[in-house]
């Protein structure tokens, strides 16, 4: 009977041991001192800009691909039949970089070809521009969290080497380890924002030539339109 009493002692013993060693995250940032703190907190203020940025853009992104199949068909019909004014009005009613373009080609029309090819051109370049804003803000946030990342382990480090210094070899392994695997959290939280900002950029980064390519082909279309004999 005290033998079995025993057996169940040590295993309670193990199980609250085992639950000593658990540690959550939250206690991992809050145990790692000020610095450890501010270096996270900063980390999760731009994880917070970059799913902004990166939501934003995607839904502007897809509005901006979106163009009805029949515009350039009907752009054709218009200024085949010598209908300007109902293209430009077909264009201004339809919200899109597509139907911007084709009304700043369309309000050229009577001028050389090369002088209607340079506006579109230079309409296109606007475009782009509005559809990259702020996009370059998630591939500066794919490179710092990292090494604010990297910087907040090795301030760790530092900490954790200076109290073993100031102990005369005396410091106990326990708060020395505490310190360092605290210290890491800094890295992981840097590694995974700067993962999703790097993943989230080339992803808005493919939407976008996907609309600039289809920019062009339109653009192309539309100039091909006007070069054929009438």
């Amino acid at each position: 009977m005290i033998l079995f009493q025993d057996v169940v002692d040590e295993s309670q013993l193990g199980e609250i041991a085992s639950e000593e060693k658990t540690l959550s995250v939250i206690d991992l940032i809050f145990n790692g001192g000020t610095g450890s703190i501010v270096i996270i907190s900063v980390l999760f203020v731009m994880l917070a800009v970059a799913m902004y940025i990166y939501f934003e853009r995607l839904l502007a992104i897809k509005a901006a691909s979106q163009i009805d199949k029949n515009f350039m068909n009907q752009i054709r019909d218009h200024i085949s039949n010598g209908k300007l004014e109902a293209a430009k009005i077909l264009c201004a009613q339809t919200d899109s970089p597509v139907a911007r373009l084709i009304e700043k080609g369309i309000s050229r029309i009577g001028k050389p070809l090369d002088d209607i090819n340079t506006a579109i051109e230079n309409a296109g370049t606007l475009e782009v521009y509005k559809l990259e804003k702020n996009v370059s803000v998630l591939a500066t946030v794919a490179g710092a969290a990292p090494m604010i990342g990297f910087l907040g382990t090795v301030i760790g480090m530092i900490l954790a080497f200076h109290q073993m210094a100031t102990s005369g070899g005396q410091a106990e392994m326990g708060a020395l380890a505490s310190g360092i695997y605290t210290a890491m959290t800094t890295t992981v939280a840097g590694l995974s924002v700067g993962i999703i900002a790097y993943v989230g950029y080339n992803h808005l980064v493919n939407r976008t030539d996907k609309v600039i390519h289809k920019m062009e082909a339109n653009a192309t279309e539309f100039l091909d339109l006007l070069s054929e004999p009438i």
